[in-house]
């Protein structure tokens, strides 16, 4: 019989996001295998200083972000993710800091944390570059908030699809 690996039963906080893939232009792709390793996503983040934070509100401010994430650590850039067509906030932001251990720490005690009764979500993320703070949803926004179906007074009202759908129902 294999000896079996023991799993730990904490999550690493150094782990690529779900949603982070790293971005090449059309040569590089042509070049390279299609498929990525989790062990390259994790190189690239093994010392990242940036942070992605999800799941806030749209009514929350840069101020109340900045005071909040500064307790782990000095800030050294905060980029609110905006909506790519009314250019208002719409959910995420870019918490850069100045060292790696920093962002882990604020990860580890600021993660999972409410602000503006919203539990937030934090991954690192390999570095903020430009374009990345506009929403890639159909309407300007994030993706999630298009296809949401519930109604959420802190993410807009009901989803993009729902209020397009509303909107067509009332103009009929």
């Amino acid at each position: 019989m294999l000896p079996t690996e023991q799993q730990s039963t904490v999550a690493r906080l150094d782990q690529p996001s779900t949603y982070f893939k790293p971005s090449r232009d059309a040569h590089q792709d042509r070049k390279r295998q299609k498929q990525d390793s989790e062990k390259d996503k994790a190189d690239l983040l093994k010392e990242a200083t940036t942070l992605y934070v999800g799941n806030l509100s749209f009514y929350t401010t840069e101020e109340q972000i900045h005071e909040l994430f500064s307790k782990c650590g000095e800030i050294k850039r905060l980029v609110m993710g905006l909506d790519r067509f009314n250019k208002t906030p719409c959910g995420f932001c870019f918490v850069e800091y100045y060292t790696h251990e920093d962002a882990l720490d604020s990860m580890k005690y600021i993660g999972g944390t409410k602000l503006d009764e919203r539990i937030i979500r934090t991954d690192l993320d390999p570095g903020f570059k430009e374009g990345r703070q506009y929403g890639r949803g159909p309407t300007g926004g994030q993706v999630r908030d298009y296809y949401r179906e519930d109604y959420d007074p802190g993410r807009g009202g009901y989803g993009g699809k729902e209020q397009q759908e509303h909107t067509r129902d009332v103009s009929m």
